[in-house]
């Protein structure tokens, strides 16, 4: 049982949460704590243009001393955005997450945004296919059917 990035998809509840360029970072803030999310994609006419995190806010305003309501999200925003396709798997994920350093990934179809998955979603993929393994292993050790 091999999860990919699509069925950590179909676990999720639908909804991609964005923001565009020239929003404050407040409205970020603001939205990301209605959404209960660590990041949001920028996007600029329906394109995918860059991300913005809770990390770039502790980063890039906090510690610069900006002010978040006076700041526009296109001056601090990470524009260089790594990404996954639908069949990547949670190890491949995990693999450009711990190279890149990046907690989420936007998810892209054909050219096209179609979600994004978090390192917890990742995280909790990766252990339910040890789990899987490990239950398997076990049935077999021990001559119990599949269920």
């Amino acid at each position: 049982m091999i999860k990919t990035v699509s069925s950590m998809l179909n676990a999720k509840v639908p909804g991609i949460w964005s923001i565009a360029p020239d929003q404050t970072v407040f409205e970020a803030l603001s939205l990301m704590a209605e959404k209960q999310c660590g990041a949001l994609v920028v996007l600029e006419n329906d394109k995918l243009c860059g991300i913005i995190s809770e990390r770039d806010y502790a980063r890039k305003i906090i510690l610069a001393g900006k002010l978040s309501k006076e700041t526009l999200i296109k001056e601090i925003m990470s524009s260089t955005v790594y990404y996954a396709s639908p069949n990547l798997t949670a190890e491949d994920c995990m693999a450009i997450m711990i190279e890149k350093r990046v907690r989420h990934l936007p998810v892209m179809d054909n050219g096209n945004l179609i979600g994004v998955i978090s390192i917890g979603d990742v995280v909790k993929a990766v252990i339910d296919e040890k789990v899987f393994v490990i239950d398997q292993l076990e049935r077999y050790i021990t001559g119990k059917p599949d269920l």
